[in-house]
């Protein structure tokens, strides 16, 4: 579906309620104390972008700035919400960046394995550098959007190309993390916020559907985006 923001339309996929296991399995041997301890998660409905914000789409809010389908990047988790309150303006649903839970639902997209793929990811699923041995398999750039095939939801590039702000500020682990997708705002490290995904310049263990680690909200790196979501109600 097509939603209309600011002056632009976002390309959104309506993710569906329901509820799934969070964190990382200790069948996965990537698995660190930050994903841990597993719970299950309400989610309800609510929309997501497709694809993270575009340099095109992050131009149109500033009047400026390169006109492209890569991914835009070099931007903080305030500059984010920024872009999410312009194309929110004059509507009654706002834009927003996604909850942590609601991101690694949308992921996992029904699947319990390390990947959205699997077991196990290729260059051909994803945007990444090097493989497990070292070995560089990747373009060692970002790349378009949808360059890669969609998750079984008809969402794109959540595996790699970029990282992800989302809305959470930090938490070392899931200890006392709450049973629904809400952003878990007590208790978390003021001035930061998650990240997800895994980058253009990661290795695939960063790439897996609960890795996660955290920035300053004033953070800026050449691998770094978002994406955008919306509640439905």
């Amino acid at each position: 579906m097509k939603v209309a923001g600011g002056r632009i339309e976002m390309e959104m996929v309506e993710v569906p309620g329901g509820e799934f296991v969070m964190g990382g399995s200790v069948e996965d041997k990537f698995v660190n104390s930050t994903e841990l301890p597993r719970r299950c998660v309400r989610v309800a409905s609510f929309g997501l972008g497709v694809f993270p914000v575009t340099e095109q789409q992050w131009a149109h809010f500033r009047g400026q700035g390169p006109v492209s389908a890569l991914p835009a990047v070099g931007l903080s988790w305030l500059q984010a919400s920024a872009f999410c309150d312009w194309l929110s303006e004059g509507r009654e649903q706002a834009f927003r960046l996604p909850s942590e839970a609601e991101w690694e639902y949308a992921c996992r997209a029904g699947t319990e394995t390390a990947f959205s793929t699997g077991l196990q990811i290729s260059p051909e699923e994803a945007n990444y550098l090097y493989d497990e041995r070292g070995r560089r398999v990747g373009a060692g750039q970002r790349l378009p959007v949808g360059s890669k095939p969609c998750n079984a939801w008809g969402l794109g590039d959540l595996h790699g190309n970029v990282c992800e702000w989302v809305a959470d500020p930090w938490h070392p682990s899931y200890q006392g993390a709450p049973g629904t997708s809400a952003i878990w705002e007590r208790g978390g490290r003021p001035g930061t916020r998650v990240l997800r995904g895994g980058a253009w310049d990661y290795l695939p263990r960063l790439l897996r559907s609960s890795w996660r680690d955290w920035a300053r909200e004033t953070t800026q790196r050449d691998s770094l985006g978002f994406r955008v979501a919306m509640d439905l109600s």
